[in-house]
């Protein structure tokens, strides 16, 4: 059993962590608790309960446009906020997990390995590559570049000419789990197609849409996965 500590710990990814974890122990402070924005913050908390792996959750994501408007917030959380966990993970050797995302990658041709050249599309992917980033400086540690979306999923239309390798929240989770002792890059995702045919699949409501008709901020048509890595991983597992 592992004591983890999770930040963005009231956010809805570390909801559903709490939600499937069946071994750990699990720490889940909200952010007037450890804030990530600061370094004595993170310290404070971790020596109170003392975990030996640091999932990093926190961030500053959706909407996207907020990015665009205002990167004063999105360097301050995304970038400076996970180097301060980063530089109190090395401290006391913490293992890191850093939830990142496809956004990281191109806007084509997609099908992106680990390995591949990164080129953010939108501040927001700049600001997780910059966390990206100080994590790589830290040998003790695991980037997942998750590509996944709220469940339910929280608009009424989906974007027919965006093609992603989405997986809701909660199935992210379920992997980010069997991942704990991984190091490296991993690509987390599903199967490549369409935001609308993937929204389809448990909202046959879903009204289609197109990028044309984003207007606050230039969207990326395709961040696909290429998601090997992570299969021979998880097929190897005994988790």
């Amino acid at each position: 059993m592992s004591k983890i500590l999770i930040s963005g710990g009231h956010g809805k990814f570390a909801t559903q962590l709490v939600k499937f974890n069946t071994e750990h122990e699990l720490f889940t402070p909200s952010k007037k608790e450890m804030n990530v924005t600061s370094y004595w913050s993170i310290i404070s908390f971790i020596r109170k309960v003392n975990p030996n792996i640091f999932i990093h959750a926190g961030a500053m994501t959706r909407p996207m446009v907020i990015h665009e408007n205002d990167p004063n917030e999105s360097i301050t959380n995304n970038i400076i906020g996970t180097s301060n966990v980063v530089l109190a993970c090395m401290k006391y050797n913490i293992k890191l997990i850093y939830i990142s995302t496809d956004y990281v990658y191109p806007q084509i041709p997609g099908s992106y390995k680990e390995t591949d050249p990164v080129l953010p599309h939108t501040k927001y992917g700049w600001s997780k590559l910059g966390g990206e980033c100080a994590v790589r400086l830290f040998k003790n540690s695991l980037i997942l570049r998750i590509c996944m979306n709220t469940k339910p999923f929280p608009h009424k239309k989906a974007l027919v000419d965006m093609t992603k390798s989405l997986i809701f929240d909660d199935e992210a989770a379920k992997i980010t789990l069997k991942l704990l002792h991984e190091s490296g890059v991993i690509n987390v995702g599903g199967k490549s197609r369409s935001v609308y045919d993937f929204v389809k699949e448990t909202n046959p409501d879903i009204e289609p849409m197109t990028l044309s008709e984003v207007s606050d901020v230039s969207m990326p048509k395709s961040s696909t996965l290429n998601i090997d890595k992570l299969k021979r991983i998880i097929d190897d597992s005994t988790v």
